[in-house]
């Protein structure tokens, strides 16, 4: 019989349930064990793991490192899939190995180059990948500068932090005058370009975004599973389009995709976003972690995880072509369990298992994550 593989998954998103209930169905029919910590004691992925964990607040990367070498030589873990802390944690991948335990995240080369999206656009571009038109703004008469550029080639301007992830502080630069029709409906990404302007030559320190044309659909995520010699074992691509989504393995996306997996040591699981720039796709970001909705995968009869982690225990599934393409879907919210307010200890005071088994969830993810892969 083969040994139990043990995972964990520091502070990852709350769709990684359904990457953990892959990793458990999974074809080989290996017997998974998972544990998981976070930050925030209601995560779902705390209850959906077989071991859970309360991580500590306000750690150095440095002493992060420390606490995650302790979990892994202390639970036995045998893979480790790091979010927090990425950067600091690949770059002991040695020390990691040492206790038993393989990384399933990229180089530490290939994590510092996408830290920071204008050194990204850099490097991408130097292997001929294209990128949209950007600039570097820290001041509001840079942000003028670039806006005003933009706007004179008939573009709308948007900007983000140069240094971020989930969208956040994304926002859309408009001229429109703040009035009733902005405290309409859901509050969106637009803000006026003269609050803007006033609110950073107010602020007490300089920002770091990057300036950029808003970018039209369709979105292709092109989720890429790389080996640690560098050749791509797969490729799909998840397109976007308002509510619709869809499958793709059209060249235009995947060749691009292909080039920045690989040529950069993006090992194992990345997801790399392009978006249009008129008739062009061009790249929009990467991210050096597995997607939050990679399980959608699974509707083309593909367990991206489970390839993910052999390959990290040294078993290449070898190159990965999906079955079939699934058809379009929309993605729909619905309900998980999490743990008690007050937490069932077990062997620790801060170690809490899930109390109950996971539940279905109404929504097209759960389907996907559902399907005996």
């Amino acid at each position: 019989m083969r040994s139990r593989v043990r995972v964990w998954l520091n502070r990852t998103y709350a769709e990684n349930v359904f990457f953990m209930d892959q990793l458990r169905r999974n074809p080989s029919d290996r017997a998974v064990d998972i544990h998981a910590t976070h930050g925030d004691a209601d995560s779902p992925v705390l209850a959906a793991a077989d071991t859970a964990e309360l991580e500590p607040e306000g750690l150095s990367p440095a002493a992060y490192v420390e606490y995650a070498l302790d979990q892994c030589q202390r639970r036995g873990i045998d893979v480790f899939v790091p979010r927090l802390h990425q950067s600091a944690i690949v770059a002991h991948r040695a020390d990691f190995e040492a206790v038993g335990t393989a990384l399933l995240a990229p180089t530490p080369e290939g994590t510092a180059v996408f830290e920071d999206k204008a050194t990204a656009y850099e490097a991408v571009a130097s292997v001929g990948v294209p990128v949209p038109p950007w600039w570097r703004v820290r001041t509001a008469d840079e942000l003028a500068v670039a806006v005003e550029e933009l706007e004179a080639g008939g573009h709308k301007a948007c900007f983000k932090p140069a240094a971020g992830a989930g969208g956040v502080g994304f926002r859309v630069i408009t001229r429109a005058p703040f009035s009733l029709f902005h405290l309409n409906g859901f509050p969106g990404p637009y803000v006026q370009f003269d609050l803007v302007l006033d609110a950073l030559r107010r602020a007490d320190q300089p920002v770091d975004w990057l300036v950029m044309p808003r970018l039209e659909e369709p979105e292709v995520s092109v989720d890429c599973l790389t080996g640690p010699d560098n050749l791509l074992r797969m490729a799909v691509g998840r397109t976007k389009k308002g509510r619709r989504r869809g499958f793709t393995l059209d060249e235009r996306w995947l060749k691009p995709a292909r080039i920045i997996a690989e040529g950069f040591g993006l090992h194992y699981l990345s997801n790399i976003q392009f978006r249009m720039y008129g008739d062009e796709p061009v790249l929009l970001d990467v991210n050096t972690r597995p997607a939050g909705g990679l399980h959608q995968l699974s509707l083309c009869g593909v367990n991206a995880p489970w390839a993910a982690v052999q390959l990290a225990l040294g078993e290449d599934p070898g190159v990965i072509e999906p079955p079939f393409l699934g058809q379009d879907y929309a993605v729909v919210a619905g309900p998980k369990p999490v743990l008690p307010s007050v937490p069932v200890a077990r062997e620790e005071a801060n170690v809490v298992l899930a109390p109950t088994p996971a539940v279905e969830v109404e929504s097209v993810d759960a389907a996907a994550a559902a399907l005996p892969l």
